[in-house]
């Protein structure tokens, strides 16, 4: 039977069950030009663009990524030795003994993580995706708000992600000064200075042409490699010669100590699990590419799957050697005039001199971090704005033609990021919740659509080129769901069990108002524009055969089901 004859004797469906149809729709035009795929980096192109015309979209961004600048865009995110650099001192709260096998197991579940997104991600490749994989699997009843939810959720926690990198780049340069000038005093207000000044400068950067910005990514890998090569080579060396020895295995990977007041196994926890959590954290980065991607449904499980499997590895051993070099006196970290225990870690194993030089290389690669971070928020907010689920969603959706970039959703996303890095004035404690701001959006976003796969009896899961099979499948997408689940309850935990405003965990309040303002916003208004996911092709972007299903579908959907397609 042709691809055409299938397509014609696909069963009449009702509107209930439109959902279900389209994913068969979609798996039959997939495979469709699977088998006829052209050859050629054209025709791969023009593949992809006809895979995403069976989700409802128009290709209006260039598929300038590579499965490697992929692979690098979340790897770039990720950033390790910057990371590291700004969530030691959370990890040093529990010992080495938190920060060695706290980052270990937390990356057995980051994979896991990794491969349940990935499915999604192969099997419905688009830039919205969370908030349209949401709407995709969720009952009919939920479709519309769930998919308002988890979009608004998604773009607020990528703009926490970029304020957290950004104000650990911040604390960075400061720490640079400090070491430079010892009499220096760092305030707060200082500190979003150097904030919004850093996020401004990765804006204009971010705004130059979609190709540029792609080759960015290979520059970013090679940045953070070289850091960690310098790092593994200088630091031990430096050590031996400046401190003259360094901590036994008893130390490195069986010493545990508590700075808080919780219990001893709820401390490890909430602080040993947490410098990974936030480290290897905004891989759905890739998610967001899907559409500037070539192959996504291949490109984007390998970009995810990738960054973290490598992140883990090598940030382990990282860790082991910050643990092997560093002075014991852990309080003495916390107490260092750069307000960087790392920067303090550095100065004692390498001298003032290189001390400066490696922490300003390390700047580097934290703002590239941001840089990176900025591309996947503006793409995610640039879609949610096609689907109009923004306020002057028709302003921000535009894209510039000449160099193919969303200009006005990056400016936009930077608008946002200065707002909340405002916490940055408040105080520490409330900056502090920037990292756990973009940890518990994001986690609640991922998981969302994964339980919705697994427990919506119409929800119809089309396997894309990435697929564990069905037994493997349910078991690892489980264990990443629970594991979820409990990060966003941790998250939500004060530092101290004795709760006053200086260990209050603002993580809380920032979301909690967030969701509030707008689902209100979504229900006294948003709700009469906003439909979920919408088509945005016109007739001359469709191949006979997808216009010829989608034709079907809208009359289906004029039905009562939803707004019809605009095709």
């Amino acid at each position: 039977m042709s691809s055409s004859d299938s397509v014609k004797s696909l069963p009449k469906v009702t509107s209930t069950e439109i959902k279900p149809a389209m994913s068969r729709i979609s798996a039959i035009l997939s495979h469709r030009t699977m088998r006829s795929r052209p050859e050629g980096v054209d025709g791969d192109i023009n593949m992809d663009a006809e895979i995403l015309a069976s989700l409802g979209y128009k290709q209006e961004l260039k598929r300038n990524y590579s499965t490697l600048e992929v692979f690098g865009i979340s790897y770039s995110i990720m950033g390790l030795l910057p990371s590291i650099a700004s969530t030691i001192s959370i990890g040093l709260t529990a010992g080495p003994v938190g920060v060695v096998w706290g980052w270990f197991i937390t990356g057995f579940f980051l994979i896991a993580i990794g491969i349940g997104m990935s499915e999604l991600a192969s099997s419905l490749p688009t830039s919205g995706g969370l908030y349209f994989w949401s709407y995709h699997y969720a009952p009919q009843s939920m479709k519309v708000w769930l998919s308002f939810f988890i979009g608004i959720t998604n773009s607020l926690a990528l703009c926490g992600a970029l304020c957290s990198i950004t104000y650990g780049l911040a604390g960075q340069i400061l720490a640079c000064a400090n070491l430079s000038h010892q009499d220096l005093v760092i305030t707060d207000p200082m500190t979003y200075g150097v904030f919004a000044g850093c996020i401004i400068l990765q804006t204009i950067l971010v705004c130059l042409s979609s190709n540029f910005v792609a080759r960015l990514q290979s520059v970013s890998i090679y940045v953070n490699v070289f850091l960690i090569l310098l790092f593994f080579i200088a630091v031990p060396i430096g050590t031996k010669n400046n401190i003259g020895s360094f901590n036994d295995g008893a130390y490195i990977f069986g010493d545990f100590e508590n700075f808080t007041s919780w219990p001893n196994g709820w401390s490890f926890l909430q602080f040993g699990l947490m410098p990974a959590v936030w480290t290897i954290g905004a891989f759905d980065s890739c998610v967001h590419m899907s559409e500037e991607a070539k192959d996504p449904s291949k490109a984007v499980p390998i970009g995810i799957i990738g960054s973290i499997g490598v992140c883990w590895v090598v940030g382990f051993f990282i860790n082991i050697v910050i643990c092997a070099c560093m002075v014991p006196d852990i309080q003495r970290l916390f107490d260092s005039p750069t307000g960087q225990p790392l920067a303090q870690i550095f100065l004692d194993s390498l001298g003032r001199k290189w001390a400066i030089a490696f922490m300003a290389l390390i700047t580097v690669g934290q703002f590239l971090m941001g840089a990176s971070v900025l591309v996947a928020i503006s793409r995610q907010v640039w879609a949610f704005a096609r689907d109009d689920g923004l306020p002057f969603s028709s302003f921000i959706k535009v894209v510039n033609k000449k160099l193919a970039t969303p200009i006005r959703a990056i400016i936009f996303s930077s608008i946002i990021s200065l707002a909340i890095g405002c916490l940055c004035i408040v105080g520490s404690t409330a900056a502090n919740a920037l990292f756990s701001l973009s940890v518990l959006g994001n986690y609640l976003a991922w998981v969302t659509p994964q339980i919705l796969r697994f427990v919506v009896p119409t929800a119809a899961f089309v396997p894309g080129k990435f697929y564990l099979g069905p037994f493997w499948s349910p078991v690892v997408n489980w264990i990443s769901i629970f594991f979820q689940l409990f990060i966003i309850v941790m998250c939500c935990f004060p530092d101290d069990n004795v709760v006053a405003k200086d260990t209050m965990n603002y993580t809380v309040v920032l979301n909690g108002g967030a969701w509030i303002l707008s689902m209100l916003y979504y229900f006294f208004y948003k709700r009469k524009y906003y439909f979920g996911p919408k088509s945005n092709l016109d007739p001359d972007d469709l191949d006979p055969e997808t216009a010829e299903v989608l034709e079907g579908l809208d009359a289906v959907e004029s039905n009562g089901a939803a707004p019809p397609r605009k095709v």
